[in-house]
């Protein structure tokens, strides 16, 4: 199973990034997916997850109105649309799949990708 996070990068505050999940070696529509992420010197925290069949998706108070998740079935990939960036946003962000609906516990999901930097400039 891997789980393949692109699309990171540097951004000035109020800026947009587009962070990509594709998977591989599991049935992807199966799985509920997640994005998390984590800060230097801070623990992991949930971001935002997604059903199944993209029909329910759930966010941290901290994201909602600002970032956007999606999946797409047909490529085993899921999205991030990350909107009006701040700097406390900075962090490597990690997708993750998990067989339980609408979870934000980091040991509910059992794939992770590799983690992708995103860094956001005042």
């Amino acid at each position: 199973v891997q789980l393949q996070a692109s699309g990171g990068g540097l951004v000035q505050a109020g800026g947009s990034l587009r962070l990509a999940c594709a998977a591989s070696g599991l049935a992807f529509s199966s799985y509920n997916m997640g994005w998390f992420r984590q800060a230097p010197g801070k623990e992991r925290e949930f971001v935002a997850s997604i059903s199944r069949s993209g029909g329910t998706t759930s966010y941290a108070d901290s994201v909602k109105g600002r970032f956007t998740v999606s999946r797409d079935n047909a490529k085993d990939t899921i999205y991030l649309q990350m909107n009006s960036l701040k700097p406390e946003d900075t962090a490597v962000y990690y997708c993750a799949a998990s067989w339980l609906f609408e979870t934000r516990e980091s040991p509910s999901y059992k794939y992770w990708g590799q983690g992708t930097q995103v860094t956001v400039s005042s």
